[in-house]
């Protein structure tokens, strides 16, 4: 599918098969998180520009590559885009981090906003979205909108599990906003959950379910 990758690295798919198991304890499940994250992170960024500067090694001077342009944003669609971040920051520890707190309305599986706070300057920086699972597709469309009306161009979206469903809507309100994901699964439910899929990811972290 256009504007879609699907990372099926070994390393990748191995946790996530990790995850979907219902009988993995919390810890567990928030631990493959982060590892899987750091993963998922490589995969998005490894098309960055660079530029070359002069380093001196111990035994002499050479020109090198470095990430040129300004540190990249993360931004997790609060709560469970947190999981990512950790794992994601031990790659690119400089990195800005924005939070976007929305919340799906459990009747109408509309995205709700709570919370919103970013870089001054993120308009000029490349913003990475992370939410474990692109379900629906509201509450990511929502979260690239708002970033939008703050004037970024240059966005990416991350996630674990996707549906179908999702990604039709997500590259339809936003085809210029590609897509990262561990996997495509069946459906959604008519709870609007990820079938198969592996539960509600925010749950599984936390503890809450």
């Amino acid at each position: 599918m256009e504007g879609v990758h699907v990372v099926s690295h070994p390393l990748v798919q191995h946790k996530l098969t990790l995850m979907r198991d219902k009988s993995r304890s919390t810890k567990g499940f928030r631990q493959l998180l982060h590892e899987i994250g750091m993963l998922l992170c490589y995969e998005v960024t490894r098309d960055l520009p660079t530029e070359k500067i002069e380093v001196e090694t111990p035994l002499g001077k050479t020109m090198q590559p470095i990430i040129a342009g300004k540190k990249l944003t993360f931004a997790p669609i609060l709560r469970a885009g947190m999981g990512f971040l950790d794992g994601m920051l031990e790659l690119v520890p400089s990195a800005r981090v924005a939070h976007i707190g929305l919340y799906r309305d459990p009747k109408t599986l509309v995205a709700v906003e709570y919370y919103f706070k970013a870089p001054s300057d993120v308009h000029e920086r490349l913003v990475i979205v992370t939410d474990p699972m692109l379900a629906t597709g509201n509450s990511a469309s929502a979260a690239l909108d708002r970033l939008k009306e703050r004037g970024c161009k240059d966005i990416r979206f991350v996630c674990l599990l996707a549906a179908p469903e999702g990604v039709a809507k997500l590259r339809a309100d936003h085809p210029d906003v590609e897509i990262w994901t561990a996997a495509i699964d069946d459906h959604l439910n008519d709870h609007g959950y990820i079938v198969p899929g592996l539960g509600d990811a925010g749950d599984r972290m936390y503890g809450t379910k």
